[in-house]
Formats: C-alpha cells, structure tokens, sequence
C-alpha cells in the first residue's frame, strides 16, 4: 500500500510561506459571517457503538511521511460515534500547499461489515504525532488532535491522561457549555533532522472563531508553544483560556465510601498555582457532591496546571490504566494576560469514565463582536519537575471527622529537598488560616508539627469546626521564624 506521503509527492512550484497569518485571516472572515458548521459523517456511522468504532484502525504502512526519512510520522482516526463532524487536513512544504486526501483503504475496519459504505472521500475525524522519544528505531505515539479542540500528548515515561483544549466558553454556567473545534488543520512538513514540528489550526464555535499555532517538541517532557489569535463573533458570557480537562474520581481525601478494589482513581490529584508575587498554591481535588466552582484571583499568572503527584503504584493497583504514569500538565504564560482568574471546576460523578475537572484562566476583559485576543502559552507534559514549586510541597492530604460533625481533622504530608533535611528537633509553624474573610463560618481548633520519621518530610495536622451552612476556605503552609518553607495547601470545606 502506497504510503500518504507518496500520494501528496508532487513538482508544483515553490509558493510563498504558509503561516500564522493566513489562518487569522480565515478566522477573522469566518467570524464576520454566520456560524455554519453541519454535521457531515453519515448518520448510521455516527451510530456504531464503541467496540465498533475502537474495530477500525488506520495501517501504520499508509502513515503519512512513512519511509521518507523524516523523525515525525502522522496516523490519522476514522470518522463515526462520537466523532459526526470531520476535519481538513493539509500538508505545507516547499511546493506550497495541498490536502490530505483520506481513502477507506487507509484503514483496517477489523470485524465490521460496513468499510464498502463508508464514502470514498469522508475525511478524517483527527490524526496523531509519532516521533521517537524511548528509543531510535520506533517512533511513539506523541500527541493526539481528535475531537472539538481537545488535544493531549506524553512525555517519555508517560501514558495518556489528561487533556487539553484550544477553548473553552461558558464552562460550568446555567446556559450550558459551548465547546469550539478545530475545522482544519495544517501540517508543516518537518526537515530530516527537526526536533520539533508545526501545526496551524483553524477554530470555530457559535460565537468564536480562532487562528493557532502549535510547535511540538516531544522529549522527556514533552512541550507545545501555543499561540492563538481570537475573534468574537457573538458576545461570550465567560472566556476559558488554555483550559485544562482531566478526571478525579476518588483520591485519599475522600470521605465517601465506595467499592472498587482501587484505594485511588484520578488522573490528576491537585491543582497547582504560581502567582507574580512568588506564591505557589496547591489545591488537592475532589469529586464533590454538587458542583463546585472555585476561582483564584491570577492577574497575568506565572503559570497554573492540574498534576498527579502521586506516583506509587500501590495506591491504585490499577495494571490497565496505570494512573501511576498519568502527565501533569504545566501552562506558562507568555507576556502579560491582564486581569482574571484561574477557575477550578469540580463536577459529581459516579464512575471513573467521566472527565469531571477543568481548570481555565478566565480574563476580565469584556468581549464584543469583532474583537481580536492574542494569547501564547507554553504547554509542558511531564512526570517530575522539581522546580514546580521550588520549596517544600504538598504530597498527601487526608481528613476525617473524628466524634464530631462539625470538626474536620486534616493530615497534610509536606516533602521538599531542603525541607527534608532539617533535623526532627527544629521547631516548624504551622500556619493555619480558616475562613479569610468569613470568619464567623468556622474556626481553627489545634495544629501541631510533626517530623515524618518514616518518609523525612514534614506533617502537619490540625482540627477545623464549622459553624454556618456555607463552605469554609482553609489555608496552611509551614514556617520556621518568619521564612515560608513550603506552598500554601488551600482546601474548601463543606460543613
């Protein structure tokens, strides 16, 4: 079978460089003029169930750029289920600028029956990066486009989690989620010796529209610089940017019993949070009874990202999904963002088959039709980073309500380099503040600090009583005299 690098060889002539640019400016007309988006994949493939569509399988011999040499190769998803709408794909290079043409016999349908229905020229539903990062001679599954503009990717020592999405509008309010997709995309073909690849990707939703830019450089950790140019079609009641996506079903924090053999299930534990005055923030999640909505006040963040800190294996006895290996996901701002917030979104749910967390930057700024935003942002898919934060941070979190119901005792675990070398005898403070600014709703009831003889870390432990029928912020961090030693552990506690 003749690879799809094959089928796109062509002598055109060189034409000018394809960028940026020229996807703003399709964003920008598709904007100023009514949404139209209709679904296009035959309605009895949309119907197939899961096992069906999971049956279909694109033939790694017809990968794009398969045998030319190049350190990328891209593999492409069948249309169907989930998946009614379908994307354009082109290929830029020094010829200029072509599609991707799809073929069912790119694929291999497995057991269905239906591959002699399915049109001749449908079109792709998503694709995926490959690109050597474990060894030379196989070229990993390194980032995956596939569905409205969600998108996720791996570092070396990683297996798929968590998400990402070029978008989010009106995420958690009353009038419902509008979620915008990418409608085309643009590869740039990659020289023999490139480390990282281009992607151009053109967005569009009801009431926005927007031009992307995605460098992705896969490694141990794998980053992808985004930049983005935004334009309003129809007003928008809450901007998400760089949203995250990821799913917390129950963690050690948790107080509900359930009967899984699993003791944990998440794809991330914690939010984490870097501020321009040097604070770092660590938020465990929950999986709550209601939703639950929290905002932290970010002007111009130094970053943000939803992390799985914990990385041993028994606490998830999970062999298939290896919650273990799961990235954390790390957004570095670039340049300025203004005024807004991080927004920490918590969603119920009975099963781990739900992504039921979002954390998004949401920026002040009030949009108007025909408005342009310009927002770039590093995206860093890891496993480890000691500089995130720098001090000492939080590692366990548990609570439990020991005769009363309205006291909480919490049991949080601190860890850090130069943290865990102080000796048992240094007098730590607990800095425990509850209720800032609604004092009246609760109160701190004890704390003491003790040294952790088993892991060399630090735990402190205290008592919070609530006294009203409203959430109750807590706050706590560690210091010796008046140096901070760790990030400020913040929890919102339901009476």
């Amino acid at each position: 079978m003749a690879a799809l690098g094959v089928v796109l060889a062509s002598s055109a002539p060189a034409r000018a460089a394809f960028g940026l640019a020229d996807v703003a400016a399709r964003a920008r007309a598709l904007a100023a003029a009514p949404h139209d988006d209709p679904e296009n994949v035959p309605e009895w493939l949309v119907k197939i169930s899961y096992d069906q569509w999971r049956d279909v399988r694109f033939r790694p011999d017809a990968a794009l750029w398969k045998d030319r040499g190049l350190p990328f190769e891209v593999q492409f998803f069948h249309p169907g289920l989930f998946y009614n709408r379908t994307i354009g794909v082109n290929v830029v290079d020094a010829s200029g600028v072509r599609p991707v043409p799809f073929s069912p016999s790119h694929f291999d349908y497995g057991r269905n029956d239906f591959a002699s229905r399915v049109p001749q020229d449908l079109g792709y539903a998503g694709f995926r990066l490959h690109y050597p990062i474990k060894t030379a001679s196989f070229k990993d599954e390194v980032i995956v486009l596939l569905g409205a503009s969600y998108f996720r990717a791996v570092g070396k020592q990683e297996v798929f989690g968590l998400s990402a999405r070029g978008l989010a509008i009106d995420t958690a309010m009353a009038s419902g989620e509008e979620f915008p997709r990418f409608r085309e995309f643009w590869l740039v073909r990659p020289t023999k010796s490139a480390s990282s690849m281009t992607i151009y990707a053109l967005l569009d939703s009801r009431r926005m529209t927007g031009a992307y830019q995605f460098d992705v450089r896969p490694g141990d950790q794998t980053l992808v610089k985004v930049t983005s140019q935004l334009y309003v079609r129809e007003p928008v009641g809450k901007l998400g940017i760089a949203p995250l996506t990821s799913m917390f079903f129950r963690g050690e924090n948790t107080m509900r019993h359930v009967e899984d053999y699993r003791p944990e299930v998440h794809d991330s534990d914690g939010l984490l949070l870097a501020s321009k005055t040097g604070e770092w923030i660590w938020r465990p999640l929950e999986n709550p009874d209601q939703l639950q909505v929290t905002s932290f006040v970010l002007p111009s963040p130094r970053g943000f990202g939803l992390i799985q800190r914990d990385r041993d294996f028994d606490h998830y006895q999970d062999f298939e999904a290896r919650p273990d290996l799961r990235p954390s996901v790390w957004v570095s701002p670039n340049g300025e963002w203004g005024p807004g917030r991080v927004e920490l979104v918590e969603i119920p749910t009975r099963d781990d088959t739900n992504d039921n967390i979002v954390a998004v930057w949401v920026p002040e700024t009030q949009l108007a039709p025909g408005m342009e935003l310009k927002f770039g942002y590093d995206l860093a898919w890891y496993r480890e980073s000691p500089a995130l934060p720098p001090a000492g941070r939080v590692v366990d979190t548990r609570r439990d309500r020991p005769g009363d119901e309205r006291v909480t005792r919490f049991v949080v675990d601190f860890s850090g380099r130069e943290l865990d070398k102080l000796p048992s005898d240094t007098v730590l403070q607990g800095v425990v503040t509850v209720g800032a600014g609604n004092e009246a709703q609760g109160a701190l009831l004890e704390q003491q600090v003790h040294k952790n003889a088993v892991t060399g870390g630090w735990r402190l432990v205290f008592r919070v009583r609530t006294d009203g029928n409203e959430p109750v912020d807590v706050r706590a961090f560690l210091r010796k005299g008046t140096d901070s030693l760790t990030e400020t552990w913040t929890y919102l506690l339901h009476p």
